[in-house]
């Protein structure tokens, strides 16, 4: 195949030789503009903009190839639909009307837990209890797999939905619409932030909101910024003893300080010669941590060497290649391009490294470990005696997370470490709780295969399932000697993860690492981060020698041997029996049931949300938070503890103690979701004294984020939300705008916005708004306004926040901005979000 008819031929020679300038990325979306839009003129003539100085204001209509899902997101997307279903047959429309135009990808990885761990039948047990306690949301699925034909659903027990989206669902290039013989690049956008993980094939793809999702599920576009590109060259050769893990991390912290949230990052440098796929994919899979929308690399061998061990078709590769070629999105093909900026990163400069406690862009050496727990927790004494488990023990050492289970060199680097680690007579304490879960199938066949399971096994490291567990909070209980009353005040956790924000991992828990999968081994040997493994023993052998990281870190050689396993890796799909054996209906509505604490319909279809259309006055802060609020602050998925306003709501139903689960298992109940909306321990509110579920309500009292919120809305006192820099950080959830929207805030008014987050409030008709000032100061009893509502266009997104506190003849004013990049986002806001634009799609005809 040595040319490939794309959409670009539908540019003019000339005009396509100047856009060939164009980065990567944006030829990418210039191509789905030209591959869909009758009228693709005037788009063009902003890409031409653009090339003239790096950035160019316009919004693009985005139509990927396809939708990528996890579960705990998808159930809500999908009950959305299910409702608008509803909605529209109500209305006179038929049920297939609301279907999805695209396909549908939902992999089911988030629901199961560690319960069970450090014995052979511990993945076999926790699947057993994944099905009982998510049976209905099971069924569920299946009934939306017959209703839209479209969606397709990887059943439990499979890997991680990037993991499989990289090794199984991903080809490179897709056919061309009304193109016959023509391809285009395939695109993809995820209800979870990491989709950008599939960026390392060369595909474009980022996460979304679920009401995004629904949008191109609908068949509409999704509304995008034409973004500034930031392209960030490679350079050196990594240093022996570095993994991928601490070069992603590494990059991760330095693109978080360089400022890249809204950019899409481009990477291109020598570094690419020699890292692997798997490498790639672990920087791209980070990339919502330093906040970019994507970031993509090139096309070249190591691309489809890789999707040649994955087992694609000869035919599949061959287009991708003929496709990448004729593009220009082959490496190092194609003239030279213009980019927003460019910076450098010398991955020669990196060092092993552990990020904590509790941010992934925290990065320190192992030297430096220590001083970060000392700093954090200053107050809290570190072990004397080693033997027991004192502060800094580490109470969760987990090998999790499609980052690094991906990467078939960090997993077997484990499990020779777990090897040499044997050899000396080391041991793992026993108050850490060690457990094992590969993104996939094929990696777990790889541990087996090149004679390293067992290893892992004999330090705890069994596998406990193909999920995402510890990563996204499902870690189980502690071990028994860290929950009674000698337990120490500061427990730790370790995983080779992406998050480690406050109350994540679990509870308990004080201060969360993320690390190499060979790091976790080594600091669960050692039993406690107060130690550094750079320099202490991590512990001493038979004859009372101490075992330092260099004496079981394995050489190259060692590495390069285990990793000839890799080319010939493959692996069965698990057992999908209990799968098939579920019930579901098989009906164009779904039946629900109005006694079902997980599966409810949700409100946004019952009655519109009321539009922005002019100022917001006399406004009350229902919280006032600072820098780097999480959506897992916001919306947090973790268990629900059983002093809070959805263990109550949820009691109330007859729910028995102990049955409450975690948020994610209610994602499709705006019952215990709105209950849960701002739930987190961890919550620092300036309204109050201690941090958890707590603000002050419109009597003056102290009570429940949810109960204020109710009582406001009672009284018909608007609500706002004050914060500080990076609001909305982390998970593409888009529960967390969902409650915050459902709790009657109007406005969030922060120093910074994270894209996804900002996304979803204006799709559930909030309105962000940046300015400068610290709010922090702010009191309960403020009267707050927003002025020039009414006036906001694209043009001119200025406002005037005003303040009046007790006392004060005259408010503070505020100049500020909305934080809304288009017109149609603005139309948006005023007719109440997405969710009123679908009612009003199929309402009466």
């Amino acid at each position: 195949m040595n040319a490939c008819l794309t959409p670009l031929s539908r540019l003019s020679a000339i005009r396509s030789a100047a856009l060939a300038h164009l980065p990567r990325s944006l030829v990418i979306l210039l191509e789905n503009v030209l591959a869909h839009e009758a009228e693709p003129a005037p788009l063009v003539a902003r890409f031409e903009e653009w090339l003239q100085r790096g950035e160019a204001m316009a919004e693009l209509p985005f139509r990927p190839a396809r939708i990528l899902m996890q579960d705990t997101a998808g159930v809500a997307a999908m009950a959305d639909l299910a409702a608008l279903r509803d909605h529209a047959v109500a209305n006179g429309h038929a049920p297939g009307e609301v279907d999805a135009a695209i396909p549908i990808d939902l992999v089911i990885d988030h629901s199961v837990r560690v319960d069970y761990s450090g014995t052979p039948e511990a993945a076999t047990r926790n699947l057993a209890l994944e099905y009982a306690r998510n049976g209905e949301r099971y069924r569920f699925f299946k009934w939306a797999e017959h209703a839209f034909p479209k969606f397709r659903v990887v059943p439990p027990g499979q890997g991680i939905c990037h993991q499989i989206n990289l090794e199984m669902l991903t080809n490179g290039a897709v056919p061309a619409p009304e193109m016959p013989g023509g391809w285009m690049a395939e695109t993809v956008i995820g209800t979870d932030s990491h989709t950008t993980m599939v960026n390392a094939l060369g595909v474009l793809g980022w996460g979304v909101g679920g009401i995004e999702a629904e949008l191109a599920a609908l068949g509409a576009p999704v509304p995008i910024p034409l973004p500034r590109v930031c392209e960030v060259v490679l350079t050196g050769v990594r240093p022996i003893g570095v993994t991928a893990t601490d070069i992603a991390l590494h990059v991760a912290a330095r693109l978080r300080a360089e400022g890249v949230v809204d950019q899409i990052v481009e990477f291109d440098g020598d570094a690419l010669s020699w890292l692997s796929l798997p490498d790639r994919a672990a920087i791209a899979n980070m990339c919502p941590e330093y906040g970019a929308t994507a970031a993509l690399f090139p096309v070249d061998e190591e691309t489809l060497a890789y999707l040649e061990t994955m087992g694609r078709d000869a035919s599949v590769l061959a287009a991708y290649r003929a496709y990448a070629v004729e593009t220009g999105l082959w490496r190092g093909t194609g003239p030279a391009r213009r980019y927003s900026r460019s910076l450098a990163i010398a991955l020669d400069e990196v060092r092993p490294v552990m990020a904590g406690p509790h941010r992934p862009q925290q990065v320190r050496t192992l030297s430096e470990v220590r001083a970060s727990l000392e700093s954090r927790f200053s107050a809290l004494a570190p072990p004397v005696d080693r033997a027991r488990p004192g502060n800094g023990a580490v109470a969760i050492a987990a090998i999790t997370s499609c980052t690094n289970t991906a990467n078939p060199e960090v997993m077997l680097t484990a499990g020779l470490v777990a090897r040499k680690a044997i050899a000396r007579g080391l041991s793992v304490p026993g108050w850490v709780k060690t457990s094992l879960a590969p993104g996939s199938r094929r990696i777990a066949a790889l541990l087996l295969r090149a004679g390293l399971q067992d290893a892992l096994d004999a330090l705890g490291f069994h596998v406990v399932g193909f999920g995402c567990t510890t990563c996204v909070g499902n870690s189980g209980d502690l071990k028994p000697a860290l929950t009674g009353p000698d337990a120490p005040d500061l427990l730790v956790s370790l995983l080779s993860g992406n998050r480690n924000f406050e109350n994540r991992i679990h509870p308990a828990v004080g201060a969360n690492y993320l690390a190499s999968p060979p790091l976790v081994v080594a600091g669960a040997l050692a039993g406690n981060l107060y130690a550094d493994l750079s320099a202490d023993p991590l512990g001493h052998d038979r004859n009372g020698q101490p075992v330092f990281l260099r004496d079981i870190w394995p050489d190259p050689d060692e590495i390069a041997h285990a990793m000839t396993h890799w080319r010939d890796s493959t692996a069965e799909a698990g057992d999908t029996e209990a799968w098939a054996a579920l019930d579901a209906a098989c009906t164009p509505q779904f039946p629900w049931d109005a006694l079902s604490a997980f599966i409810q319909p949700p409100p946004f279809f019952d009655e519109p949300r009321t539009g922005l259309l002019g100022d917001i006055v006399d406004a009350r802060a229902l919280l006032v938070l600072g820098d780097n609020v999480t959506t897992d602050h916001i919306s947090p998925i973790g268990r629900i503890q059983p002093d809070t306003p959805a263990a109550a709501y949820l009691r109330s139903t007859g729910a028995a103690e102990g049955s409450f689960g975690s948020y994610g298992d209610r994602r499709a109940n705006h019952h215990v979701m709105l209950r849960g909306t701002f739930d987190n321990a961890r919550l620092e509110n300036r309204l109050v004294s201690a941090p958890g579920n707590r603000t002050i309500g419109p009597d003056g009292a102290e009570c429940a984020i949810h109960d204020a919120a109710m009582a406001f809305a009672a009284l018909g006192v608007p609500v706002v939300v004050l914060a500080g820099e990076n609001y909305g950080t982390g998970s593409a959830r888009d529960w967390a705008a969902k409650g915050t929207a459902l709790l009657g805030v109007r406005a969030v008014i922060a120093r910074s916005f994270e894209r996804i987050h900002r996304a979803n409030l204006i799709a559930l008709g909030v309105l962000p708004v940046v300015v400068e000032a610290d709010l922090s100061g702010v009191s309960a009893a403020a009267r707050i306004a927003l002025r020039g509502i009414g006036a906001l266009s694209e043009a001119d997104r200025t406002l005037v926040v005003e303040i009046l506190e007790p006392g004060q003849d005259e408010p503070l004013r505020l100049g500020a901005r909305a934080d809304v990049w288009s017109d149609s986002q603005f139309a948006m806001l005023r007719d109440g979000g997405l969710f009123a634009a679908f009612r009003k799609r199929f309402g009466g005809m």
